[in-house]
């Protein structure tokens, strides 16, 4: 299912300005924190020293810099959040999509490298490795996409079959060119996976709740479901047979993956014990 949606949606659920999990995400650990400490006392020493040198004519100028960079550690957040939203708002074109998880599992990946010395004097470098959750969606058209994401306690119990739901981005107004999809929500187990939150999830979950279809026994009292109201910004769906998405993002599962059928409750402690390193032999369920 597709449906496109508004640029006064668009607006709603991708805003400018970085919201506060985003904040969250680019605040970093203690380590990315102390490094924002340094570079703003290195730009304070700088602009002084620039204010010693110039005289008083440029005080004022100095005194402005230098007050940006004291705080640098707590506004670059926020800027680096709005640079990544607004280059996702320079699509234009979003819609709606629910599709159908097609295959899930676990790998570990590789998230960085540290160089150390050990007591021998040797050079040693040390992987920092990560567990992520993949996952396989798509749709009766044809259409898949996967998403890669940090694994969470609350990623468990997922499983192929589910509803998916993302926000599809476009350069094009009848989205015939997929450019980038959004965080995914499970609206069955109320989950988010992602990334990185680029969208707005309490505006995506209100439209979420106006686009999907009733329940079953609901559909006998109203057979027929009225369009959305133009209050709400959504455009009219459209006739799922007059398009037909291009193949997104079908890149092959990197090596090592995982099965992932019944999660443990430790997950922060990486207790994984239901599954295995081979999934050559296990069906892929698809519509």
């Amino acid at each position: 299912m597709l449906v496109p949606l508004t640029r006064d949606a668009f607006d709603r659920l991708i805003p400018s300005i970085a919201t506060y999990p985003q904040y969250q995400f680019y605040w970093g650990r203690p380590a990315d924190f102390i490094r924002r400490l340094a570079i703003s006392v290195v730009g304070m020493v700088v602009t002084w020293l620039g204010s010693l040198a110039t005289g008083d004519a440029t005080g004022p100028i100095w005194f402005v810099l230098g007050f940006a960079a004291a705080l640098y550690w707590f506004w670059a957040p926020i800027y680096w959040a709005s640079l990544r939203n607004g280059k996702v708002r320079k699509f234009g074109y979003c819609g709606f999509w629910e599709g159908e998880i097609l295959d899930v599992y676990v790998t570990e990946e590789l998230v960085g490298q540290e160089e150390t010395v050990n007591r021998q004097g040797e050079l040693v470098i040390v992987e920092n490795r990560e567990r992520c959750l993949n996952l396989e969606v798509g749709d009766e058209t044809g259409f898949e996409t996967r998403l890669q994401a940090p694994l969470r306690r609350e990623h468990k119990g997922i499983k192929p079959g589910m509803r998916a739901q993302t926000l599809i981005l476009s350069d094009r107004p009848d989205l015939g060119r997929v450019a980038q999809v959004a965080d995914f929500y499970l609206p069955d187990r109320q989950v988010w996976i992602s990334d990185y939150p680029l969208l707005q999830r309490e505006a995506f979950e209100e439209v979420s709740r106006e686009l999907s279809d009733p329940p079953p026994n609901r559909r006998s009292r109203r057979p027929s479901r009225p369009a959305p109201s133009q209050e709400t910004g959504l455009a009219r769906r459209p006739d799922p047979r007059d398009r037909a998405l291009a193949r997104y993002d079908r890149r092959d599962a990197s090596e090592g993956r995982g099965r992932f059928d019944d999660l443990e409750d430790d997950v922060e402690n990486s207790d994984f014990e239901n599954f295995e390193d081979d999934r050559r032999d296990r069906p892929r369920r698809r519509r």
